[in-house]
């Protein structure tokens, strides 16, 4: 410090504040949001942490200061217990009819409202999951608006809700359909649904899930218009709603005797109490196999992750991709998974 200008030592000082920051927010997956909801909070805020401590690595570096070290060892520590904010993938990977395909993809009731003003969303989105051809497909805020086809697909679940626009969970299989049902979620439309399918001699249970909505409006502008202490308070209601919530999924997933695939909407990120305790010991597909930051809701400026494909560890995650098509407030993402080695 001593040998550091006076901008230096400021811009040092703001360095171990955030550094510490993010050190702390290392525990906040193991906080239940009832416990403490305002720390829970602080959790959507990691990522734009780890960039910022970058940034500081960066600086130093670039000046030749031991300074550098302070972000590098919270990287570090962050990197071994949580893996990268951002992935590199191999090479792409063929699929084989040994292999099973998950799609997941947030909708948003496919474009019903127009929230994006190009004509035909429903085909684009069609045309995309068609083109793609998973053999799962798993949708959250579906709607069965009247010029969806998708009957590409053998069979289907659906769980929907409302009165004057019916929307919900989805899930569409290439694989027949043995069981299925619902996890209800009270005092909310979101909710849960799984399906148990058949492929060759393995039964596999796919689940959806669509945790409780923030309700925060991705244009920035409109974002800094909110009165920050409603959004605050909002956002403590919404976590406190969704560590409830994955308690009932958590009791119904403990009664599963089948390999699992987890997919859905967890409207948190990967940072976050509700996805360490859903994850449990599942393989997060995108840490395995995805690349890039793998951004699958549309924020402006931030790279935001908080839809998910989670898998068995009896699994070999073979590839994972994360779409750039804009067609939904979502970016939809899918696996390979190998089932026989």
């Amino acid at each position: 410090m001593k040998n550091l200008k006076l901008i230096d030592k400021i811009i040092y000082l703001i360095n171990g504040l955030l550094a510490f920051m993010l050190l702390l927010s290392y525990c906040l997956p193991l906080v239940p949001p009832k416990t403490f909801p305002i720390l829970s909070v602080l959790s959507l805020g990691v990522p734009f942490l780890i960039i910022i401590n970058v940034i500081f690595f960066l600086y130093w570096l670039v000046k030749l200061k031991k300074q550098l070290s302070i972000s590098l060892v919270v990287l570090l520590i962050g990197y071994f217990a949580f893996g990268s904010l951002y992935k590199f993938s191999s090479s792409e990977y063929v699929k084989s009819s040994n292999d099973l395909e998950v799609m997941n993809y947030n909708v948003r009731l496919f474009n019903l409202y127009d929230w994006i003003p190009e004509k035909d969303m429903v085909g684009e989105m069609t045309n995309l999951i068609k083109k793609q051809n998973p053999d799962i497909l798993s949708i959250q805020e579906f709607h069965p608006h009247s010029d969806l086809d998708l009957s590409f697909f053998k069979y289907k679940f659906e769980k929907l809700s409302g009165k004057k626009v019916k929307y919900g969970q989805a899930i569409f299989s290439q694989y027949p359909i043995i069981n299925s049902g619902s996890i209800e979620f009270p005092n909310t439309s979101n909710n849960a649904i799984f399906i148990d399918i058949v492929k060759q001699e393995d039964t596999l249970r796919v689940y959806n899930i669509h945790l409780q909505s923030m309700r925060i409006d991705a244009n920035v502008d409109k974002l800094k218009q909110e009165d920050s202490e409603r959004l605050f308070k909002r956002v403590e209601r919404t976590f406190e709603m969704q560590q409830s919530q994955a308690e009932l999924f958590l009791d119904h997933k403990a009664n599963c005797p089948y390999k699992m695939v987890i997919c859905g909407d967890f409207n948190n990120t990967s940072f976050s109490y509700v996805y360490n305790a859903i994850r449990g010991d599942l393989v997060d597909t995108f840490k395995a196999s995805g690349n890039g930051f793998g951004r699958t809701y549309d924020f402006k400026f931030f790279p935001i992750r908080i839809d998910f494909i989670l898998s068995d560890p009896s699994f070999e995650v073979k590839d994972f991709k994360t779409f750039d098509e804009h067609y939904s407030d979502h970016y939809p993402i899918s696996t390979t998974l190998q089932l026989h080695q």
